[in-house]
């Protein structure tokens, strides 16, 4: 007759309990299938990050290529343009012009000079403004970038804290489910005779 071998067998699988987990800017859920976070809907958090997915391309572009054409370049240019015409043409009437016609002292092409002169002057300084104004329109555009970038990263500390916060949460309320089992074999007189053999082999 033979024997009986048996071996146990012991399998067992961790329920994670289903949690939610939230704060005014995110929220986080984890079942067993895995965790997901998100920025609650109308969140300084959530409009940051759809505005820089959506306009990062564009706001890179506007710093690698700075123009005049934008609202704000415009604006600052005609101001500044507008000034300085108004200023250059006071200072020519009231200083230069003006006194000299009341001396009887100056003549039209002199006045021509004057003029062509103040309008060269006029040119380099739009000019050179026009470089300081370019310059400051890309710091400008590199400092926002900076910022929203910044808050940006913040949101994702945000959301990596949630996801965190409600795996814990859940690892706390898991339970565990498993089974054993036995699986038994029959040892007869050949596999007796067999082992035996290889013993005494081993031996010599």
């Amino acid at each position: 007759m033979g024997k009986q071998s048996s071996k146990t067998y012991t399998s067992a699988n961790t329920v994670y309990g289903n949690t939610t987990t939230s704060n005014p800017y995110a929220v986080a859920t984890t079942n067993n299938g895995g965790t997901s976070a998100k920025f609650q809907e109308g969140t300084a958090l959530d409009s940051v990050y759809k505005f820089v997915n959506n306009n990062i391309n564009s706001l890179l572009d506007e710093y690698l290529n700075p123009t005049l054409d934008s609202t704000t370049n415009q604006a600052k240019l005609n101001a500044f343009t507008k000034t300085l015409n108004n200023t250059t043409l006071n200072n020519l009437e009231n200083n230069i012009i003006n006194p000299l016609s009341n001396r009887n002292m100056v003549r039209s092409s002199q006045a021509t000079d004057l003029y062509k002169n103040l309008s060269n002057q006029n040119t380099n300084s739009l000019s050179s403004y026009i470089d300081e104004l370019l310059s400051e329109s890309q710091n400008n555009t590199a400092q926002v970038m900076n910022n929203l970038l910044a808050s940006y990263m913040q949101g994702y500390n945000v959301i990596s804290d949630m996801q965190n916060q409600s795996l814990q949460t859940s690892s706390g309320n898991a339970s565990t489910s498993g089974y054993q089992s036995t699986k038994s074999k029959s040892i007869n007189a050949s596999d007796i005779s067999s082992m035996v053999g290889s013993f005494f082999k081993a031996l010599l």
